[in-house]
């Protein structure tokens, strides 16, 4: 019968164990599905039929997956320009914005270990040692206790405390994966932060080298008409010409002298900007003159819709969509009591050291937990719509992440396709108009024309060579931030993963 009783308590025993394990791997709430992202064609790729469409929102949304592409590393190489590559490392390493992305990263990652933290019970202690001294005169003190106890007695206690809760609902897994995205996210961010960086440097360095072209144009031209307001001068003293002339050639020379001047401020403005991303004081930092020697490189045109997944920005999007889903089960979890341990485990008190590990002195209490709240006053059923609210938020945060990629895409692919064209058209009309005013200047000078059809000849080449290296800087501006809208190499596979 004892054999029996045994088995029976062991079975039991091992039931209730199995019980317990099968309870704690429940967890409540929705499994994440990613939400749909409406499907992307660019230009010159034909519609894969082969994808179903994701039935669950619309049947014009459908999951994105991550596909390969050609930007890869350190795409500003593309470029050819030396200083750039030395500049885009500068401010990878130097750049405080990424600093603080990099710190918030980290704190993130911090917060997963918080988390994981509460899957195991919390074990502490607060020693006591302490003497109490009685007065004689204490009230109610009778004669037999001061017998006992003529001074005071003592008492050392080791005390332990155990706080636990089991995790039955999964609300502790949901706090550690809700962490987990979370940290992800954050890296997202990091990267995301880096390609813009990396990106208005680049278009800063640009935008200074176009400076420079301007400025050498500029002082070409300024000595072009410092040369007609010499000939308009001696035509003028000669009794060629009249004064209007000279004052004209000298209205051109000092409006050329002004252009060059605004060209000056933009430029100390850009390489300012520059100095910050790479982490310097402006004062400390000069980048010297030299003419924009670059051409837009060759970006392919045709990219699959899978491309736009390789966007850090997107990444970060979808998985705080994740975290949001994790909230709802935390919320969930709220509806179901928390069973766990707390309180005092046990210790050790004794009136002195010597009998301090006597048996007799041992001391425990062991127990499980149970709250629950009765009533809350609609606080979990707020609590839960909240959480799902949440979940549609970064939901259609997500999906317009997508859609801004699709059109930052195509605003970009559709400015090259242009400018390229503008750029052949306008390099026409420069060689027409530098061809005018060669034929106005020997016109006037053999006194067939005014001086004002010179003027305006000046005016009209001027414009056009500067707007011949206004069309380059936009190309350029074009190409970085078409690179930067495919994510600038960067892969869903570079996120951080966590057991």
């Amino acid at each position: 019968m004892k054999t029996r009783s045994r088995f029976r308590l062991r079975k039991s025993s091992l039931s209730g164990l199995l019980t317990l394990v099968w309870l704690t791997g429940c967890m409540v709430g929705p499994k994440y599905r990613k939400p749909a992202v409406p499907s992307y064609q660019a230009p010159g790729q034909t519609v894969d039929q082969s994808q179903a469409p994701y039935k669950e929102a619309d049947p014009d949304w459908h999951p994105a997956a991550p596909a390969d592409s050609a930007i890869r590393g350190d795409w500003w190489e593309v470029f050819g320009q030396s200083e750039l590559n030395a500049l885009e490392v500068k401010a990878a390493a130097q750049n405080q914005s990424l600093k603080s992305y990099a710190a918030r990263y980290v704190e993130a990652q911090a917060q997963i270990g918080i988390n994981h933290s509460a899957l195991l019970p919390t074990i502490g202690t607060a020693p006591i040692a302490q003497g109490v001294r009685y007065s004689a005169g204490r009230p109610y003190f009778t004669s037999s206790a001061l017998n006992a106890n003529p001074y005071g007695v003592s008492d050392i206690q080791l005390p332990l405390t155990l706080n636990y809760e089991i995790d039955f609902w999964g609300r502790i897994r949901r706090t550690i994966n809700e962490a987990k995205e979370e940290a992800q996210a954050s890296a997202a961010d990091l990267a995301t932060a880096q390609l813009s960086v990396q990106a208005e440097l680049a278009m800063d360095y640009f935008e200074l080298r176009t400076d420079d072209a301007q400025a050498k144009l500029l002082a070409d031209t300024v000595k072009d008409y410092q040369e007609a307001l010499r000939i308009t001068t001696n035509r003028f003293e000669g009794g060629i010409s009249n004064e209007s002339d000279v004052f004209q050639a000298r209205t051109q020379l000092q409006a050329a002298i002004v252009q060059q001047q605004d060209i000056a401020v933009q430029r100390a403005q850009y390489e300012h900007a520059i100095a910050i991303l790479i982490g310097q004081p402006p004062n400390s930092f000069s980048l010297p003159v030299a003419a924009l020697a670059a051409q837009p490189p060759a970006i392919p045109a045709s990219l699959p819709s899978q491309l736009l997944e390789r966007r850090p920005d997107i990444a970060a999007a979808e998985r705080r969509a994740n975290e949001a889903n994790e909230r709802i089960g935390i919320a969930r979890a709220a509806y179901f009591p928390t069973i766990g341990f707390s309180g005092a485990a046990g210790g050790i008190e004794a009136p002195n050291l010597q009998s301090i590990f006597n048996a007799s002195n041992i001391f425990f209490a062991v127990g499980p937990t149970v709250n629950y709240n009765i009533f809350d006053a609609g606080l979990r059923r707020s609590q839960s719509a909240q959480a799902i609210a949440g979940f549609e938020q970064t939901s259609a945060d997500y999906r317009q992440t997508v859609l801004t990629a699709f059109q930052q895409v195509e605003d970009n692919l559709a400015a090259l396709r242009i400018l390229a064209q503008e750029a052949e058209q306008q390099r026409q009309a420069t060689e027409a108009a530098l061809g005018a005013q060669k034929i106005f200047d020997n016109r006037y000078v053999g006194g067939l024309d005014t001086y004002l059809q010179v003027v305006t000849a000046q005016n009209t080449a001027l414009a056009n060579e500067r707007n011949d290296i206004d069309i380059m800087r936009r190309r350029m501006d074009a190409s970085v931030l078409l690179i930067k809208a495919l994510g600038g190499g960067w892969s869903t596979a570079q996120l951080p993963k966590f057991n």
